[in-house]
């Protein structure tokens, strides 16, 4: 048995915008350049509308194909596995020591934690909410047990308000999580990441953490520093580490940001 990490990018999206930009095409034609039932200016209004529209979707379209490829594990960049890789590098767990993957999806960070932590223990939470459908508890513990990993635990949990004690963990990681929960303060849920995180332990959390998502990240760096927190860094993983500028732009991963540290 073979894991399956999904895709971030869902294949039915893929689907459905190759059957929007057909349907689209279908209208173009028959509408925008036959005309059927259509004259003079409205002919031509409708001309420009639906064209606009096909090529709307038509760059989404390719921008989801690009997406897929790139993301795919199966495919030859693989960047979701580099990322998860390059992430799970930081988290160093002592024997017997216990680290935590907020938003865990299909497992694969928390799994390839626990690989590099044999003698330790890693818990993925995730709240597996109907936007990633395809993700599961059951299919983390499958993707777990396909990988021969079983120094490892899964559990439904919300980012927002972590139901664990303050130190609780070794360590905590998290990867492209926070940049989707909505109308709420991102240096906020890092804190409620970090309140779970023992005095010695290290922390590694990879986000789209621009600006306009996270505010003023240098100014949140000191602000660890001066609650006590060492060598804590942001890490552009855009300049090469994971994917070039280029790449990062064409993907819409812009921001591509690894905080790391040790409290």
């Amino acid at each position: 048995m073979k894991p399956d990490y999904k895709n971030w990018v869902p294949k039915y999206m893929v689907n459905s915008l190759i059957a929007g930009t057909i349907v689209m095409a279908v209208l173009f034609v028959i509408f925008g350049v036959i005309g059927v039932g259509l004259s003079g200016a409205l002919r031509w209004i409708i001309f420009a509308a639906l064209l606009l529209a096909l090529l709307i979707v038509g760059a989404f379209l390719k921008w989801s194909i690009m997406a897929y490829r790139a993301f795919s594990y199966n495919g030859t960049r693989q960047l979701s596995k580099q990322i998860v890789e390059g992430t799970a590098n930081y988290i160093k767990l002592p024997d017997s020591g216990t680290g935590l993957d907020v938003g865990c999806g299909s497992g694969a960070l928390t799994i390839a934690c626990a690989n590099k932590n044999p003698n330790a223990k890693m818990i993925g939470v995730d709240r597996w909410g109907k936007e990633y459908s395809d993700f599961s508890n059951m299919l983390c513990c499958k993707n777990a047990e396909a990988e021969g990993v079983k120094n490892i635990e899964f559990r439904k949990g919300d980012a927002c308000k972590l139901d664990f004690k303050d130190e609780s963990f070794d360590a905590v990681t998290s990867n492209y999580v926070y940049h989707n929960v909505t109308g709420v303060d991102k240096q906020k849920l890092l804190l409620e990441t970090l309140r779970v995180l023992k005095k010695g332990g290290t922390f590694a959390i990879h986000d789209l953490m621009s600006q306009s998502r996270y505010g003023d990240m240098q100014k949140f760096k000191q602000k660890l520093i001066d609650m006590g927190y060492e060598s804590v860094e942001l890490i552009d993983t855009t300049d090469g580490m994971f994917m070039t500028k280029r790449e990062a732009r064409c993907l819409r991963l812009g921001g591509s940001t690894l905080l790391v540290g040790k409290k």
